[in-house]
């Protein structure tokens, strides 16, 4: 392996000539910068920067945290881009690590990123609670931020929309064109913005006396196939709704699929209607109804919180938007 004092070598200059060279720090004639530089093309060195980082205890790392089950689709892919393009805007390097299965899963990739000399990290929890998370915050002498979930001890440290009233929104949008036969999908259970959703889907049916029914809702896990399933088997015990909202965009694609295969028009027969307002929602047929979660803007807020421009986080709204296409039809004759 070549070393920094091969380079030095070849070079002929000394090993902390070169070492202030590539810091960005050395008072050397421009014919030394040159000869190191070529010394560092000819023998292919590459400096060790997290070594170099380390040691100065500053790093330009952003450290990431998101369970894999997230990983799967556009969803995670829309997420991690958006994480990515901040930190790089900001002349900072994304470093993703792997929460997995479980509390115990998700503190150790942040002690991972702990030990990484983060410059600051971006948790998104699925099994970490509101207080272990709590607790994180205050023990750490990085800053740590938490997207998409509450954090009522440390409001300032969570970057969160309004899920719940997100979803009251669209389910108002679904009842003002017609609608009282409303299937639902779920994701999985212990998800915070599920259960906000779902929460809002019972509230709104009470509030315009519509009764509510277990036989219409049914699990999707918040995949395509999951919606696929979760609307063969709503329609397989005869169930006769007229609009399906499922809890994101994908369950949504899935209970499309569904449906065609059923033989129903979408919306003519069936209306549906989805969260997150992915980027295929606008490119299947009929183009989906859905809400579009701010989910830039919280990855956005979040890393300007750590690297210290809390004017600029403060100024980005998390405000949701429903977004009306054409696969939600009015009943009304």
């Amino acid at each position: 392996m070549v070393t920094m004092l091969d380079v030095a070598k070849k070079a002929g200059v000394s090993k902390s000539t070169v070492s202030r060279i590539l810091s960005g720090n050395a008072v050397v004639s421009e014919q030394a910068k040159q000869a190191v530089y070529k010394a560092i093309e000819e023998t292919g060195y590459r400096p060790n920067l997290l070594a170099r980082q380390l040691a100065t205890k500053k790093t330009s790392y952003i450290g990431f945290v998101m369970t894999n089950v997230l990983y799967n689709g556009p969803y995670f892919s829309t997420i991690v881009y958006n994480a990515a393009s901040f930190s790089e805007r900001n002349g900072y390097q994304l470093i993703l690590a792997d929460g997995k299965h479980s509390a115990q899963e998700e503190r150790d990739a942040i002690n991972f990123l702990l030990d990484m000399k983060c410059a600051g990290i971006v948790v998104y929890p699925s099994f970490l609670n509101e207080d272990e998370m709590a607790d994180i915050i205050e023990s750490s002498e990085t800053p740590i931020v938490v997207i998409n979930r509450h954090q009522t001890s440390h409001p300032e440290c969570a970057f969160v929309t309004d899920h719940y009233q997100s979803a009251v929104q669209m389910m108002e949008y679904i009842i003002s064109q017609g609608h009282k036969e409303i299937g639902f999908i779920q994701g999985v259970e212990g998800s915070a913005s599920g259960e906000c959703r779902f929460a809002a889907y019972r509230d709104v049916l009470a509030k315009h006396h519509i009764a509510y029914r277990e036989d219409w809702v049914s699990a999707g896990h918040w995949l395509p196939e999951g919606g696929y399933q979760a609307t063969k088997q709503l329609f397989a015990q005869g169930q006769q709704v007229s609009a399906i909202l499922a809890g994101n965009d994908e369950m949504a694609f899935g209970a499309m699929k569904a449906l065609y295969e059923m033989g129903y028009k979408i919306p003519e027969d069936v209306s549906i209607a989805g969260f997150d307002n992915i980027s295929m929602s606008n490119y299947v047929t009929p183009t989906l109804t859905t809400v579009s979660i701010p989910f830039d803007r919280m990855l956005q807020k979040g890393i300007l919180y750590l690297i210290g421009e809390q004017q600029q986080s403060q100024d980005l709204d998390l405000n949701c938007e429903l977004i009306i296409r054409n696969s939600v039809a009015s009943r009304h004759a």
